[in-house]
């Protein structure tokens, strides 16, 4: 059997983690801010929350809006995350590669197509008293 090292990491506990673990959370969002499709997500969000709070949508059907965009943020995280990956093991082009961004950016449409979807209907609903 193969032996396994320990992690280079020092891995922190209790409060020291959560403090750890909110530094590395703040220095995932900094990242993310570098890319334009997460700062374009960003504006749709607040463009769609302005646009439910104008036609007098209710606190739950914002809340309901903030958390799908909120799974739009994570899942950007994510792909951003492979295709960093993606670049630093495989630098050249290849199937498995475009396969991994591919699939990642697809995960990013999904969650902007039910965003969409909801902001949609939530605000014909009340445009059209439905």
């Amino acid at each position: 059997m193969a032996e396994f090292s320990k992690s280079a990491v020092t891995k922190e506990t209790g409060i020291r983690h959560f403090f750890a673990a909110a530094g590395y959370s703040w220095g995932g969002f900094q990242r993310l801010l570098q890319e334009s499709a997460f700062r374009q997500e960003l504006l749709f969000a607040a463009a769609g929350l302005i646009l439910l709070a104008v036609v007098g949508a209710t606190l739950a059907e914002i809340m309901i809006a903030v958390v799908l965009f909120l799974g739009v943020f994570a899942i950007e995280a994510m792909n951003t995350a492979v295709e960093e990956v993606i670049d630093r093991i495989s630098p050249e082009i290849s199937n498995v590669g475009k396969h991994a961004k591919d699939l990642g950016s697809f995960a990013v449409l999904c969650m902007l197509v039910a965003s969409g979807l909801y902001l949609l209907y939530t605000i014909a609903s009340h445009l059209l008293f439905l």
